[in-house]
């Protein structure tokens, strides 16, 4: 047999070491006098260290590409070439994929999803393979203040089948390709539905009327089986849910985005699992479960994500408890406090951006808790009142809060035209794009929900509008047909122009 050396990196060390210890058993084998048990196991050598020294080089891309689909090359994706959206003047570079339904997205595989994106870059070059090191893009520390946060209810879009639902982030990357990228003024972030597991039937298919609501999660359960696989593996090498997570930042960052996650507060929302017990009810006063909570948001920052969007944090502190409509005590305002001084600190990123659910107009109160940005202020249908409370908060340049499309406890009653005008305040409510407030929008709003659905109730229920059984056709049946496609090409004409911005 003709030796040569095996690797993915012609000069690196891994390769070095690989192909010695391919000598090494290779000569080993041929003291052996039975030629068939040297080929067979020759071969298996050769294929268990290649794919080690894989394991040790590669990015988490690449590992969830070669346990998909056996590969990690990429081809050049024409389709998505077609459909390509493009920003205009300068933003002409700026490409998505437009006047499309998700089952158009959620239906391809993996390789391919991630060739569209590839296929899309920014900078106009097709990369054959994903970079090991990519870096969330810059926008400097306190991009959060301006951005347009973009939620993506990942449980809802998973893969559903024989009464399980698995799947979300692999999803979430499909999907990607036809998120509007970044402006040059301001940051596009998607914001994620679920990571913990929810606290009954995480990772099950219910009726549409039956609840299994992402307001209640558990904690050191890991993540939720919604959104991972733990089928992913290639040889003995399984694909983690940290790998899977990380993978899909790595890929929204290829695509200029920022990206984040949605979390609770209220603690009769949130579970500790203990082993071999019952869960532990989460409570603020006990010091351990606060480090708990920390930690946990730490553990998922570490993962690439750049911000949070925190549910019912205007009720810090029993702030205007009248409104409340969470489930048990929220933390204290210096408690609060402190938790995002360690959420910064421990994760040592001073860029991440924190979001309050309804932090509105008190700049203090909010600026000194540690808040980037809070949701739900002016009105959003009259863009010159949006124009208005830009120019009120211009020199607020840490913190504000910004208007809304649509929030998770949408039950649907906008229609297209008014959705699609309440983006254009959103992205053209200023004097000075510096001075934009920052915004927020749902899935529905980009991609419209069928006739029968909406944003809260995807986010109470888990249900699947599947005829057959089968993953594609609850997708196909999740979203609005021709109409659906009518209004995603309408919100990428908006986008398109506030690129330039």
């Amino acid at each position: 047999m003709t030796e040569r050396k095996i690797g993915l990196n012609g000069n690196d060390s891994h390769q070095a070491n690989s192909y010695t210890r391919i000598m090494i058993e290779k000569n080993t084998l041929k003291e052996n006098n039975n030629n068939l048990f040297i080929i067979e196991n020759y071969e298996k050598v050769i294929s268990d260290l290649l794919y080690e020294n894989f394991l040790e080089d590669t990015a988490p891309v690449n590992k969830l590409l070669k346990a998909a689909c056996g590969t990690i090359h990429l081809e050049y994706d024409n389709w998505s070439k077609e459909k390509a959206f493009n920003g205009i003047d300068y933003a002409s570079k700026k490409q998505w994929i437009a006047g499309i339904t998700p089952v158009q997205l959620l239906t391809r595989t993996i390789k391919e999803a991630v060739s569209s994106i590839s296929t899309l870059s920014e900078s106009g070059d097709f990369h054959q393979t994903i970079p090991k090191s990519i870096e969330t893009p810059d926008y400097g520390d306190k991009w959060g203040r301006t951005a347009n946060y973009i939620e993506i209810n990942n449980r809802a879009i998973a893969k559903m089948q024989d009464g399980r639902s698995t799947e979300g982030i692999l999803s979430a990357i499909k999907i990607l390709p036809a998120i509007p990228p970044s402006a040059r003024s301001w940051a596009n972030c998607v914001i994620l539905s679920q990571i913990f597991p929810n606290i009954y039937g995480d990772g099950c298919i219910k009726a549409p009327w039956e609840e299994n609501s992402l307001y209640g999660i558990k904690f050191n359960a890991g993540y939720s089986t919604n959104i991972v696989s733990y089928d992913l593996s290639f040889q003995k090498h399984s694909v983690s849910a940290e790998e899977q997570i990380r993978a899909f930042n790595d890929l929204a960052h290829l695509r200029g985005l920022k990206t984040g996650f949605r979390m609770l507060i209220s603690e009769d929302q949130m579970k500790i699992a203990q082993p071999d017990a019952p869960d532990e009810n989460f409570r603020w006063a006990n010091i351990e479960h606060q480090e708990l909570f920390i930690n946990e948001c730490v553990k998922v920052i570490n993962l690439g994500f750049d911000s949070i969007f925190f549910d019912s944090l205007k009720h810090v502190n029993g702030h205007e408890w009248h409104f409340y409509t969470g489930v048990g005590k929220t933390p204290d305002y210096e408690q609060m406090q402190y938790i995002f001084y360690e959420l910064r600190s421990r994760s040592n990123r001073t860029d991440l951006s924190f979001i309050g659910e309804r932090c509105d107009c008190d700049i203090d109160r909010y600026k000194k808790m540690g808040l980037t940005a809070g949701t739900a202020w002016g009105d959003a249908d009259d863009i010159e009142n949006i124009k208005y409370w830009s120019d009120c908060y211009k020199y607020s340049r840490e913190y504000s809060p910004g208007p809304e499309v649509s929030n998770d406890n949408d039950e649907g009653w906008a229609n297209y035209e008014q959705r699609a005008n309440r983006l254009r305040s959103c992205l053209f409510g200023y004097g000075y794009p510096s001075d934009k407030l920052p915004s927020f929008m749902q899935m529905h709003d980009l991609f419209p929900l069928r006739y029968d659905t909406n944003t809260h109730h995807l986010m109470m229920c888990n249900p699947s509008y599947s005829n057959d059984g089968t993953p594609e056709s609850h997708w196909k049946n999740l979203f609005a047909f021709e109409d659906g496609e009518k209004q995603n090409f309408k919100i990428g004409e908006i986008f398109a122009y506030a690129l330039n911005m």
